[in-house]
């Protein structure tokens, strides 16, 4: 578990507190961690975090990227909550080194988790 380094009732967190934070299900059960973050570098908003699953539902340690918007941070299990389904996952668009730089590659991401893309706002 991260502790960070700004005062507790502080509303901002360092990037380096976000990474290796625990990503919970639905349920409450750990399915991975944060490995590091991506923000855009224009409106300086974050737009994934990159997750490690690390075993989690049968697909190896593998890093994801997923809309940032499809986590909701939950003060009582002090990480990050999601709703988004092993199906999800085994589903999700491919990625690749170039994906970061092909808006239709993240249209179809943003779509596939069913959250709203972070240019639109």
């Amino acid at each position: 578990m991260t502790k960070s380094t700004v005062h507790p009732n502080h509303k901002l967190i360092s990037s380096e507190d976000v990474n290796g934070t625990n990503v919970y299900d639905t349920k409450g059960a750990s399915i991975g961690e944060i490995d590091h973050l991506m923000i855009d570098k224009t409106s300086g908003r974050v737009t994934y975090a990159v997750m490690s699953f690390g075993g989690f539902l049968g697909l190896g340690h593998s890093h994801y990227p997923i809309p940032w918007a499809a986590l909701k941070y939950d003060t009582q299990l002090d990480g990050y909550v999601t709703g988004i389904t092993e199906q999800q996952l085994k589903d999700a668009p491919v990625f690749s080194d170039d994906s970061w730089s092909d808006r239709d590659w993240e249209k179809q991401t943003y779509d596939h988790y069913r959250v709203p893309p972070y240019w639109a706002s």
